[in-house]
């Protein structure tokens, strides 16, 4: 039987209603751990931003504290979102967190604001945002790559220490600009899985090997729910279908209990928007899951499963990992 690939997780330090963001930075560090232990291969953190609920604005600084309450898994950024930093800023922090855990450390990038319209105002430099996201990752490239004679602009720490960039994207831009540039590339399935197939196909087909890759190297990544039973997967999943129709509502992103049912929670445009959402989800008990997993992997060329696993009691969510990881 062919190999699985890596399994990996995806983290936006969620905060459970009523639980401070300590225990829940906190439970993020316990959860990292747990997957160390099982040996996923990497654990990365989403920026977000002025959304209620989720506490990895600060993304470079989580990186840091995950990375140094573990010994080996890879620890990186999913993304950073670069219209809302100038390349050098990014380039000092992941240079100096490269340099207090070598070779350890991955710098995936987007364009999106990663968060909405207000806020990225707020937060944006001046320049261009997501139309100069090319120019802005050669920079990074340049300043995170060996220094050359006569640069003016260095990143110090972070010369030299050629961080593994990787682009993110949830449409065709991004693969079609990691293949131009000989980079890993990851999708972002668990939140928009419509395009999953030929954003990877793109990808491959026009991939330009590269200094730091030679080939194409994709990642996926996707919603699990995994349980004892697949009874049980379903009540858990009541938590991320809360969650996610809070955001279509514009409104605040706790995380919420399981319930017995949906039933008045949601109309059926909205549960089919849901639905629709976690179009990649994998959901149920161990035999269910590996039977997905391995339908999955039968109709797409991935190198890497990335996981985001929405489990309101940190038990049962780190028992999730028990279950993928025998997958």
């Amino acid at each position: 039987m062919p190999q699985r690939p890596p399994f990996s997780l995806l983290e936006l330090a969620s905060v459970r209603e009523g639980d401070s963001v300590g225990t829940t930075l906190a439970n993020s560090v316990a959860y990292a751990q747990h997957a160390e232990k099982l040996g996923f291969k990497r654990f990365w953190l989403a920026e977000h931003h002025n959304m209620e609920g989720i506490s990895s604005s600060a993304t470079s600084v989580l990186v840091g504290h995950i990375a140094g309450k573990t010994e080996s898994i890879r620890v990186g950024s999913g993304g950073v979102m670069l219209p809302n930093h100038p390349p050098l800023v990014i380039a000092e922090q992941f240079g100096t967190l490269a340099c207090l855990y070598p070779d350890r450390i991955d710098l995936g990038l987007g364009r999106a604001p990663g968060t909405d319209p207000i806020t990225s105002r707020a937060l944006r430099r001046d320049g261009l945002g997501a139309e100069q996201f090319p120019e802005d990752v050669a920079r990074l490239q340049t300043l995170l790559g060996p220094l050359q004679p006569g640069q003016p602009v260095k990143a110090i720490p972070g010369a030299g220490t050629n961080v593994p960039i990787w682009l993110l994207g949830s449409s065709l831009y991004s693969a079609q600009l990691a293949a131009m540039r000989g980079l890993p590339y990851a999708f972002a399935g668990h939140f928009a899985p419509r395009l999953y197939r030929e954003a990877l196909k793109v990808y491959r087909d026009h991939f330009q090997p590269s200094e730091q890759l030679q080939t194409p190297y994709a990642m996926l990544a996707i919603p699990a729910i995994a349980a004892d039973t697949d009874e049980e997967a379903r009540w858990l999943s009541t938590t991320s279908y809360q969650r996610i129709l809070a955001l279509f509502r514009g409104q605040p992103l706790w995380m919420k209990p399981p319930v017995d049912s949906m039933d008045g929670l949601w109309n059926a445009g909205e549960e089919a928007s849901v639905r629709d959402f976690l179009g990649l989800q994998v959901l149920g008990g161990p035999e269910s899951v590996r039977d997905q997993l391995n339908q999955l992997l039968d109709t797409v060329d991935v190198d890497e499963l990335m996981f985001t696993v929405d489990i309101y009691d940190p038990e049962k969510r780190r028992h999730a990992l028990d279950i993928l990881s025998q997958a």
